[in-house]
């Protein structure tokens, strides 16, 4: 199965140039923030691929206009083709009291709110956040450091890919597309990326629930 993950940087390669041929393998998308409503409703609309996503700390935006046909994993486990995906957008606090901006005990305090979900699903498979792990593909300053409550979920529930953005390619060199935390694969997922998911992992048994939800949305999207 084949994911693209995209983040903060809009690809041209995907978007002003392209072709239908570029997205028709693609099982499903997920945006790890920092991107407009409008390029992400792009994808919804020339994909047959569903769309989940994460705010990042500038997509205040969402509120009053989210993207449509894509649905939001804030806060939530999504379940497709039987792999669990975790959804926690934002970054590190550094304006007080901006949207989409957390302390470390606030996203802590986000992740314990999550552990009724966590226990009913039996763990997770695939973590998505706006913001990298602490002392993981962070930088020193305070807009882009990382949540060291990141690094606690992945070595309590080990999923298999850590995927985030925040962190852009032109920040410096110490800029990785993939990196490991255990058994956790972790990528960063600016601008755009294609993970390849063992298809031996996936399962279709809720496969046409999801199809009928993803109609849902884009049917309400269209009104």
């Amino acid at each position: 199965m084949k994911i693209l993950v995209l983040a903060d940087s809009e690809s041209k390669n995907l978007y002003e140039y392209y072709e239908p041929e570029k997205l028709q393998d693609i099982d499903l998308i997920i945006s790890c923030g920092d991107l407009r409503p409008g390029y992400l409703s792009f994808f919804a609309t020339f994909s047959h691929a569903p769309l989940l996503y994460v705010r990042g700390n500038h997509d205040g935006q969402y509120s009053e206009r989210p993207p449509e046909g894509c649905i939001c994993i804030e806060d939530s486990i999504y379940r497709f083709r039987g792999i669990r995906i975790m959804g926690l957008g934002g970054s590190m606090e550094y304006i007080p009291g901006a949207d989409n901006q957390y302390t470390e005990r606030q996203m802590a305090r986000r992740i314990r709110r999550m552990g009724g979900k966590l226990r009913r699903s039996r763990g997770i498979d695939i973590l998505v956040s706006h913001a990298p792990a602490f002392q993981l593909n962070d930088m020193e300053d305070l807009p882009h450091r990382g949540f060291d409550c990141f690094n606690r979920l992945m070595k309590k529930y080990e999923p298999k890919y850590f995927v985030h953005g925040h962190v852009h390619a032109n920040y410096g060199g110490n800029f990785k597309r993939i990196d490991q935390f255990g058994t956790t694969t972790v990528v960063n997922a600016y601008e755009s990326y294609v993970i390849e998911y063992p298809d031996s992992e996936c399962t279709v048994e809720n496969r046409g629930v999801l199809w009928k939800t993803v109609d849902r949305v884009r049917q309400r999207s269209m009104l």
